[in-house]
């Protein structure tokens, strides 16, 4: 399979704070994201609800 790459802008401590969890998990960064994109494939959209609604109070 050829491979390509992928530049992403992220806050830089969005970046160190996902690195932290990742590296707890046994992942790193580049994995991650294509576990994140073979999801979009699999699930044929963003594998997690994205919508305009406010929390509410309880959930914050």
């Amino acid at each position: 399979m050829a491979s390509t790459n992928l530049n992403v802008r992220v806050d830089e401590d969005v970046k160190k704070n996902v690195e932290v969890v990742l590296d707890e998990l046994g992942l790193n960064m580049s994995t991650a994201v294509n576990m994140f994109l073979r999801a979009v494939i699999r699930e044929n959209g963003i594998p997690f609800k994205v919508s305009l609604k406010k929390p509410d109070e309880e959930e914050v």
